[in-house]
């Protein structure tokens, strides 16, 4: 320390212990009073200098005092300022538009530069597996690890598990180190291993995994402040992880509901189109899949002599799996009806074309088909357990066209056989609808039933084959908006 003149100060081996008034009277050198290593010279002192030793010695001690303190506090502000440039860092990563994998990589090592560990890794749960697997580590390849079962009793584990921090310094005489599974063991003394959270706006936070820090640069141990550091940027990723798992998952569902609308759209246009047909006949249908995709369908053919063939399914199921035996019925009943065979013979042709899918899938599917010949005035078909076929005359009355055998695949083909009626052209109406119509229900659990929908057909017989369609279909909807079962509609004039 200098004099008070400015002078500069004598080496440390040459500063007495006390104040001292040397032969020179032109020098006295005293130490700084309760501190260690710094003293202080009057130089030509005038007077008494015990006197103003005494005054100046309290004054330059506060003074060193608040020296010490302003270099404590600038240590500390340099460490906090690391820290948040690091948490500013971290939310710069997070904010950009990479994978998980690479972003968790680099944050792992922003934060064990901070806190000098060499050895790190970062794990995430996997929810299908139950397992929690590494997606970034330091010290080690990240391919080398395998995943963890979280019903094992692994450290990084149990952090998952308990969601709390467990860390081990070994400086701590009462510090021992947790117990672990065999073969999983810190290489380092001191290790750090904490949970990564998601704070869940309805409840408490979600552990989804976990960042482990060892085999510190330095001192062997993790620092309260390095424990709260890691903790935060814990949260932070956390909130990351889930951020990512949500836009995932918001792409996936987007991806499907596109395949979903390709595979309707794919089904729709697997349906014919009434003009198909050509003139001279006037028919109608319609079909609303529950969901997406369905299984049930429609078809007619023109045939030779004027005559017209109209058939109508339902899988017993609905969804993917039901569009799918839906597709191959259809494909195969074009290919068979194109034949003109009659209708029980196009009925067992198809069955056997199709056998083998509705025995491995388990299904069956109600079928009517019929052949319509205005010619000779008949109706001949083979309806296959479906319920809900009739001819409606042009007086209004209503004749159920039953089935002629069990629904295609719970027998075989021999037990297809079928039926004859009468057909009056330009009188009478097909009418064919799926139980989707028939079993709609209300609020109050009551059906639509058979009877709504045939009274609605006599009422609009006299119209085209596309007003008893849409009554019809309309009806329902509005008696049932829920829609529990594909709806289908086949209404035939000829």
């Amino acid at each position: 320390m200098v004099g008070c003149d400015g002078a500069a100060a004598p080496p440390l081996d040459a500063v007495p212990d006390g104040p001292v008034s040397p032969t020179d009277p032109s020098r006295w050198v005293a130490p700084v009073p309760g501190t260690d290593g710094y003293w202080f010279e009057i130089a030509e002192p005038t007077g008494d200098p015990e006197h103003a030793g005494a005054v100046l010695g309290p004054l330059l001690a506060d003074l060193v005092s608040a020296e010490g303190d302003t270099l404590h506090l600038a240590k500390l502000l340099a460490a906090r300022y690391e820290e948040i440039e690091l948490l500013y860092t971290i939310s710069e990563i997070l904010g950009r538009t990479i994978g998980l994998e690479q972003a968790a990589q680099t944050i792992l090592e922003a934060v064990s530069s901070v806190v000098g560990a060499t050895r790190a890794s970062i794990l995430v749960y996997d929810e299908s597996a139950e397992v929690l697997r590494p997606v970034a580590s330091l010290g080690r390849d990240v391919s080398r690890f395998g995943p963890l079962r979280v019903d094992s009793e692994t450290i990084a584990v149990r952090v998952f598990r308990e969601g709390r921090i467990i860390s081990y310094d070994p400086r701590d005489p009462n510090s021992s180190p947790p117990k672990s599974e065999s073969g999983r063991a810190y290489r380092g003394s001191a290790f750090l291993s904490v949970p990564i959270l998601y704070p869940q706006p309805d409840g408490p936070p979600r552990p989804i995994g976990v960042i482990n820090l060892t085999d510190r640069i330095g001192t062997d141990a993790f620092s309260g402040g390095e424990r709260r550091l890691v903790a935060a940027i814990a949260s932070q990723i956390g909130a990351a992880i889930e951020n990512a798992r949500l836009v995932a998952r918001d792409v996936a569902r987007k991806r499907l509901q596109h395949e979903l609308e390709l595979a309707h759209d794919l089904q729709m246009k697997l349906l014919p189109s009434p003009d198909h047909l050509g003139p001279g006949v006037d028919v109608a249908a319609i079909c609303r899949p529950a969901e997406t995709v369905g299984g049930d369908f429609y078809s007619f053919v023109r045939l030779s002599g004027g005559r017209v063939g109209v058939m109508l399914g339902d899988v017993s199921s609905h969804g993917f799996s039901a569009a799918l035996v839906m597709a191959l019925v259809l494909s195969a009943a074009a290919i068979h009806a194109a034949e003109e065979a009659s209708p029980d013979d196009t009925v067992r042709r198809l069955l056997e074309s199709v056998e083998a899918d509705l025995a491995e899938t388990e299904m069956h599917l109600s079928l009517f088909y019929g052949v319509v010949d205005p010619q000779h005035r008949s109706l001949h078909y083979a309806n296959a357990g479906h319920p809900h076929a009739f001819r409606i005359t042009g007086s209004g009355e209503t004749v159920r066209l039953t089935a002629t055998s069990p629904p295609l695949g719970l027998s075989g083909p021999e037990t297809i056989a079928a039926e004859s009626s009468e057909w009056v052209p330009g009188e009478d109406v097909l009418f064919l609808v799926s139980d989707g119509i028939t079993d709609a229900q209300d609020a109050s659990g009551e059906r639509f039933g058979e009877q709504r929908g045939l009274e609605l057909a006599i009422q609009h017989r006299t119209q085209s084959s596309q007003a008893v369609v849409d009554a019809v279909i309309a009806a329902a909807a509005e008696f049932d908006s829920g829609r529990r079962d594909d709806r289908t509609i086949l209404v035939l004039r000829s």
